[in-house]
């Protein structure tokens, strides 16, 4: 069997230095997950997004990337008790390429650690036809959980369980849908 292929989407900015902290943290965290028979890719929501806005089609690469995968990871702040118009944007450069797929989710923010912007994506990935893994990471308060030069400043054990535990419930719900996919074309 091929590997499952989960492409992991950086969904935030670039600029201070919590957003890429977090994604450090978590490419970390995914580069040494234990099964050998998952890869990652790693798209920044700035190479993918449309640079109009609005939802235009991506690069091939990136289109590519999102095409080929069993199953995603996107990784969002909470701006405004919401994700990114980058991250929409991205999204909505896609279209078929997302039906039948698994999507887990890496938040982060203040005190709500992000919830609210995976919630609003969790309704825009059921609208793509995706099965969303329920346990999810959420890191409250992330701007005091990273030092300056990025790396951890606070026991991040709980959070590297929780990474854990969606990727293998990620995994699960990728290969189940890759199979099923396999058998009968999603009818999306």
């Amino acid at each position: 069997m091929d590997n499952l292929r989960i492409a992991v989407i950086l969904g935030g900015n670039r600029r201070g230095r919590t957003g890429p902290a977090v994604s450090r943290w978590f490419v970390d965290r995914a580069r040494k997950y234990p099964d050998p028979s998952v890869a990652f890719d790693f798209l920044d929501v700035e190479d993918i997004s449309p640079q109009d806005g609005h939802g235009g089609p991506m690069a091939p690469e990136p289109a590519h990337t999102v095409e080929a995968a069993d199953g995603y990871v996107v990784l969002t702040p909470e701006y405004n008790h919401g994700y990114p118009g980058e991250l929409k944007s991205a999204i909505d450069a896609a279209r078929r390429e997302w039906f039948g797929k698994a999507v887990g989710f890496v938040s982060y923010g203040g005190m709500s650690g992000g919830l609210r912007a995976i919630e609003q994506l969790r309704s825009v990935f059921s609208e793509l036809h995706t099965a969303t893994i329920r346990d999810t990471v959420s890191l409250h308060n992330a701007q005091t959980m990273f030092g300056p030069d990025g790396t951890p400043v606070v026991d991040m054990s709980s959070a590297e369980a929780a990474v854990e535990r969606m990727l293998r419930q990620l995994a699960w719900w990728a290969l189940a849908l890759r199979e099923a996919r396999e058998r009968r074309p999603y009818p999306g």
